[in-house]
């Protein structure tokens, strides 16, 4: 069972990672109106931050409502708001320094533009943002992705994941010795 919940993972990982992706080129190409570019660190349409974000939301907080009532799942919301948010901001801070520490610099440095930040590494109006996302996440995907990896045959799981596993690699790889 746990060769299973690991494949899983990286399946919920890679999917969230994409997702973030897509998020992050929406904004920049329909809000802000700055226009295309690969808004990740790595060559491919995916955002690890991202899918490490998804995973520690599930690993600390989806069990608050994974199998509970409507009713218990509405009063957690505004909590699981509250944790979505205050996680993903600390998990892009330390990822700042990652960044800054490894790269030099660190993609959101705009964030110097929001009236409410700290050291352009986090602002109020992001951290909004990935707690809402977190709720969806939560509440509407992450159910989803449940229901769609227990339909999928123990090696079709394994296949995938090792895919994912693999084409990540070659990519992290591509970046940092050829890019």
């Amino acid at each position: 069972m746990k060769k299973r919940c690991f494949a899983e993972y990286v399946l919920f990982f890679w999917v969230y990672a994409v997702i973030g992706w897509i998020y992050e080129v929406f904004l920049e190409t329909c809000v802000y109106r700055w226009g295309f570019s690969n808004r990740g660190v790595l060559f491919g349409p995916w955002l690890p931050v991202y899918g490490f974000g998804a995973v520690v939301f599930l690993l600390l907080w989806y069990r608050l409502i994974k199998g509970k009532t409507v009713k218990r799942k509405l009063l957690m919301l505004p909590v699981i708001f509250l944790l979505t948010m205050a996680t993903a901001t600390l998990i892009e801070l330390i990822t700042s320094y990652l960044c800054e520490w490894v790269m030099g610099s660190w993609p959101w440095q705009t964030y110097a533009d929001y009236a409410v930040n700290f050291q352009a590494r986090i602002a109020l109006s992001p951290s909004i943002r990935f707690g809402l996302g977190g709720v969806v996440f939560l509440y509407v995907i992450q159910p989803f992705l449940d229901r769609l990896a227990a339909r999928m045959k123990d090696k079709t799981l394994y296949i995938t994941a090792g895919v994912i596993v693999t084409v990540l690699a070659v990519d992290l790889v591509y970046t940092v010795f050829f890019r």
